[in-house]
C-alpha cells in the first residue's frame, strides 16, 4: 500500500485528464482508436469489429488465423455502416511468437499507436475426457489462451508509445500512455462442467494470464480484464458433427432446451454475441478506467442462480 501522501504516476494522472481519452466525447468513447481483435472471424469476433468500430475506432486489424477466412466481407459490412473506420483482414499465427511480433510492427508502422488488444480466440475440443488426447489439450491451450499471453506481454510496449495526430479519418492525437487488452473467455474459467477438461482448463489458463497480468502492468497506464461468457448463441448446434462442433467458440447453446434456460439462467435465454461485444468496447474505454484484472461474467445470471450452466 502506498504511503500516505504518495501522489499517483503523472501519467496516470494525465491519461485520466486527457480529453483524447475522454470516453464521453461526441465523436465516440473509442475515437481515434488502433485496435487489435483476435478471432475476428469468429461470430464474437465479428461483434467486437463491430463494436469498436461504431465507437469510432480509427482502425481495426481484423485478426484470424485461417487466410481463408471472408475478411472482405467482414470489411465491407463494418464500413456499410461506419466508412471512416479502417478494417485490415489480417491472417496470421495467433499462437506464433513471431508472428505476432510482427503484426505489432506492422501497427506501429502504419499507424505509430495502439490502444486496444483484444483476444476472442476459441477452440472447444472434445466433451469428455475419455475422448481427449494430449495432443488436444495442447492445442486447447495453444488456441485458448497463448494469444493473449502473447498480448501481454508484447503489446503493452506499443501501447505505451506516443503519436500527433495523423491524416487518416478519424485520427486522433495519442498524447499519453494508454491500453485496453481484454480477454474474451468463457465462465468454464471459473468452475467446471461446462464443456470438456481441455475446454475447461485452458479457459482457467486465459483468466490466469489476467490475474497475473495486473501485476505486470503494474505502472504502465495499461489495463488488462476478462470477459467471462456463459451461454451464447453463435449459430453452433448439435447438428454439427463432432470435429467440426470442437472448433467451436463456446458450448452450442442448444445442448440447454429453452424451459431449460429459463429455469436455471437469472434471463431466461442465451446471450448474443452483441451482448459480449458491448463488455469489450466498455472495457476498451475510459468508462473503465479505473478496472484492471476484473473478470465480467457476461451469463445472464446463470452462474449465481446454477453453477452448472451446461449439462455434461
Amino acid at each position: 500500500m502506498a504511503a500516505p501522501g504518495t501522489k499517483t504516476p503523472e501519467h496516470l494522472d494525465k491519461q485520466i485528464d486527457s480529453e483524447h481519452f475522454s470516453p464521453y466525447r461526441q465523436d465516440g468513447k473509442l475515437y481515434g482508436f488502433v485496435c487489435v481483435v483476435t478471432g475476428a472471424t469468429q461470430p464474437v469476433g465479428r461483434a467486437i469489429v463491430a463494436e469498436l468500430a461504431a465507437h469510432g475506432a480509427a482502425c481495426i486489424y481484423a485478426c484470424s488465423s485461417n487466410p481463408e477466412d471472408p475478411y472482405a466481407e467482414l470489411t465491407e459490412s463494418i464500413n456499410a455502416q461506419w466508412p471512416n473506420t479502417k478494417v485490415i483482414g489480417y491472417p496470421y499465427k495467433i499462437a506464433s511468437e513471431e508472428d505476432t511480433l510482427a503484426l505489432i510492427d506492422d501497427v506501429l508502422n502504419s499507424w505509430g499507436r495502439l490502444d486496444v488488444w483484444t483476444s476472442s480466440t476459441g477452440l472447444l475440443g472434445p466433451p469428455s475426457i475419455t475422448n481427449t488426447s494430449p495432443h488436444d489439450l495442447i492445442s486447447a491451450f495453444t488456441t485458448n489462451s497463448m494469444p493473449a499471453f502473447f498480448a501481454l506481454k508484447y503489446a503493452p510496449a506499443a501501447m505505451q508509445k506516443t503519436t500527433p495526430k495523423g491524416s487518416y479519418p478519424n485520427a486522433a492525437p495519442k498524447d499519453v500512455p494508454y491500453g485496453s487488452i481484454v480477454v474474451v473467455s468463457s465462465v468454464a474459467g471459473t468452475y467446471g462442467g461446462c464443456w470438456g477438461p481441455a475446454f475447461t482448463m485452458s479457459s482457467h489458463a486465459a483468466l490466469g494470464v489476467v490475474r497475473s497480468g495486473v501485476a505486470v502492468l503494474k505502472g504502465t497506464g495499461v489495463r488488462i480484464n476478462a470477459v467471462m461468457a456463459g451461454q451464447i448463441d453463435v449459430g453452433v448446434d448439435l447438428g454439427a458433427a463432432g470435429k467440426e462442433m470442437e472448433q467451436g467458440q463456446f458450448p452450442p447453446s442448444t445442448l440447454q432446451s429453452k424451459e431449460v434456460q429459463q429455469k436455471v439462467i437469472g434471463l431466461e435465454r442465451a446471450g448474443r454475441p452483441q451482448e459480449v461485444a458491448r463488455v469489450a468496447g466498455f472495457l476498451a474505454s475510459g468508462f473503465s478506467s479505473y478496472i484492471t484484472g476484473a473478470e465480467l461474467r457476461v451469463d445472464g445470471g446463470a452462474s449465481v442462480m446454477n453453477p452448472l450452466t451446461v449439462p455434461v
